[in-house]
């Protein structure tokens, strides 16, 4: 998310190099450029001169402090402007409220919103410790009740059964009623979706809130659809009382336009944004976090938390005892790494929220390409004990077995090999005290900016 927005800023903030002072002059240029760069991502119109007004406003003859360049001067006015337009902080839901606490969910068919109640029952129960119960309300499409059994199943939430013969307001009341008997802390209740607003649509979601006054109503959009998700969360947002908007598919969108335009719009304020599929890809929107992904200075604290969420810490914990007495890095331990990153949403997450990742050229981001970590996970499958533990043995006859055994080629193996032949002399060098060392030679392969090779720096991923 933020490809297209994060470069054009980049490019943009590069032209001010060397000036000593923002003055009207030197600044026209690049706000020329910034407002392009924000209708090229297709923020609405009414946000774009919010904001460009305001970074003018700020940015105006500010003196340049101590070693801050001008470009390092006016990126901060841009961050505090962006953070400004997506409402300045994370807002939590409001769960503080008699058991259960109603969640309803809102939004066009086919942005998400049935996966979208699967996520968050998933993101409360892990991370807030509640018991939640799901309800589908959605009468019009016996799939989408099946598809939320099957999600609250995965998740391991109660799910409340309905049947498309009963009237949305029939199901939710019942559903309220079963989870105040069995102690629910949070229930999820699922509603139809429709191609286009309809005034049918809109009247049955009135009933469903005034028969179950939930404390929060979000509003499900895909970014996709850019400032027009604005306009449709707007359109929702005069009909129903919205206490904020669940962003879907980021993923898939690289302008990011939505992100910029929702709350302004809708003075709604976004809550969670969702990437993929899986049902642990939600995460809490932190305006200050998205605006440094947008400005190319990386979100460490949410990569951290991904992180220490995800790992599997006995894992770890063997891994770094293993490290530390001197044994050896196998193919094994490959794998286990391999598959601690693709739980944390594979490298495009990773290093979405990695400092520094828009001075990385494309030919290098398009090759950490996630493929690329089934395609090794599955040459370690087709191993056996031995091999993977000593793969020094893998000759001729053994390679050809073990690569048509994952139905790729032998090349694809020797590729692997070597991986791991670099990334257990890393390991080694960690395991007698040279992290420092090593740290610091990185730091001279790298960039300016950033993190750039990643091929080495793997290993440790579910290290201590």
């Amino acid at each position: 998310m933020f490809d297209n927005l994060s470069e054009r800023l980049g490019n943009t903030i590069k032209n001010l190099r060397g000036q000593g002072r923002l003055s009207e002059e030197n600044i026209k240029d690049t706000l020329r450029e910034v407002r392009m760069a924000l209708l090229e991502a297709d923020v609405a119109l009414p946000v774009v001169k919010q904001l460009v007004d305001s970074v003018r406003e700020k940015a105006m003859g500010q003196e340049v402090i101590g070693s801050l360049s001008p470009g390092q001067a006016f990126i901060k006015v841009v961050n505090d402007e962006l953070v400004a337009v997506m409402g300045d902080n994370a807002e939590p839901l409001n769960l503080a409220t008699q058991p259960p606490a109603v969640i309803l969910m809102a939004g066009l068919q086919g942005a998400g919103k049935t996966t979208t109640v699967g996520k968050l029952a998933r993101f409360l129960k892990e991370r807030e410790k509640k018991k939640v119960m799901v309800v589908s309300c959605d009468v019009y499409r016996p799939a989408a009740i099946k598809q939320l059994e099957t999600l609250a199943e995965s998740v391991d939430a109660i799910f409340f059964e309905s049947s498309t013969n009963q009237s949305p307001v029939d199901i939710a009341k019942a559903a309220l009623n079963a989870a105040r008997k069995q102690m629910v802390d949070v229930l999820l209740v699922d509603t139809a979706g429709r191609l286009a607003i309809d005034e049918e649509m809109m009247a049955e979601i009135k009933q469903l809130h005034a028969a179950i006054k939930p404390v929060e109503t979000l509003f499900v959009v895909d970014s996709m659809t850019g400032q027009d998700a604005a306009n449709t969360a707007k359109a929702f947002g005069e009909a129903l009382p919205l206490t904020g908007v669940v962003l879907t598919k980021t993923d898939g969108d690289a302008r990011g336009g939505a992100a910029l335009s929702v709350r302004v719009i809708t003075g709604k304020p976004i809550k969670f944004m969702g990437a993929g599929e899986k049902t642990d890809a939600l995460e809490t929107f932190h305006p200050e976090r998205v605006a440094s992904r947008i400005l190319g200075m990386g979100d460490v604290v949410s990569l951290v938390e991904e992180v220490t969420a995800k790992v599997d810490h006995d894992k770890a914990e063997k891994f770094a005892n293993k490290m530390k007495k001197g044994k050896t890095f196998d193919m094994n331990d490959l794998k286990d790494q391999l598959e601690q990153v693709a739980n944390m949403g594979g490298m495009a997450s990773m290093m979405d929220k990695m400092p520094g990742m828009g001075n990385v050229p494309d030919a290098v981001k398009n090759k950490m390409d996630d493929k690329q970590f089934v395609h090794m996970i599955a040459l370690v499958n087709s191993m056996t004990p031995q091999e993977r533990k000593y793969p020094a043995i893998l000759k001729g006859s053994r390679k050809k077995r073990i690569a048509a055994g994952a139905g790729l080629q032998v090349q694809d193996l020797n590729r692997l090999l070597k991986q791991h032949q670099q990334m257990a002399r890393t390991m080694k060098k960690l395991s007698k005290g040279g992290m420092a060392k090593m740290m610091r030679a990185m730091k001279g392969q790298m960039p300016p900016g950033g993190m750039g090779g990643m091929g080495g720096g793997m290993g440790g991923m579910g290290m201590k």
